[in-house]
């Protein structure tokens, strides 16, 4: 079990700013993740702010809560192995540990909750003015999105940062508040309706 703090600023692009990012970067490797993104049937996790995924990269799995703070998101992270994600997968087996212990202090049931929806993303990460920027194409329900997230120690300063880079390169810059799993649950919930 780990615990991090992410501060990050995140802007959605264009697919023809997305791939001038890419060209400028090209000599760092794209890699694929996913993300399956848990919630009970009546979104407990989503009414209290707090969001849960299990983050599958090559055959590596990991667990993470992400609970908001004044300035970025407290991450707990869990490592699972491949059958622990299919026995909950499969038969909504919660795996014991930290996050599980969290979840039930704050009064929400592990049990009730399920794989929701996932999201796909081809990545490609830079070491960029003391941060980590990452350059984004993400697939979920049917749709395509491309964010460009910049983190930083600081949510002023890797705001600015991403600003500048953007004003580089003649990509308009707005910054974008919804993250992953919101826009990921918003397209799962509106395929539902």
């Amino acid at each position: 079990m780990s615990n991090a703090i992410e501060i990050e600023a995140k802007a959605l692009v264009s697919k023809s700013d997305y791939e001038k990012l890419v060209a400028k970067f090209k000599d760092y490797g794209a890699y694929e993740q996913t993300n399956y993104y848990i919630d009970s049937p009546d979104n407990v996790l989503q009414r209290e702010k707090l969001a849960l995924r299990i983050r599958k990269r090559d055959n590596h799995y990991e667990m993470t809560l992400k609970v908001p703070l004044s300035q970025g998101l407290l991450e707990k992270n869990c490592t699972w192995n491949e059958a622990t994600f299919v026995a909950f997968r499969d038969q909504g087996v919660f795996p014991d540990g930290d996050i599980k212990k969290m979840l039930s202090m704050l009064d929400i049931d592990p049990n009730s909750l399920k794989i929701k929806t996932s999201l796909t993303t081809e990545r490609i990460d830079v070491p960029y003015e003391g941060g980590k920027l990452s350059i984004d194409q993400n697939h979920y329900s049917g749709q395509t999105d491309y964010e460009i997230e910049f983190e930083y120690n600081n949510e002023k300063d890797a705001e600015s940062h991403l600003e500048a880079l953007f004003q580089e390169n003649n990509i308009p810059f707005a910054l974008n508040k919804q993250s992953k799993v919101a826009r990921a649950m918003a397209a799962y919930e509106a395929k539902q309706a």
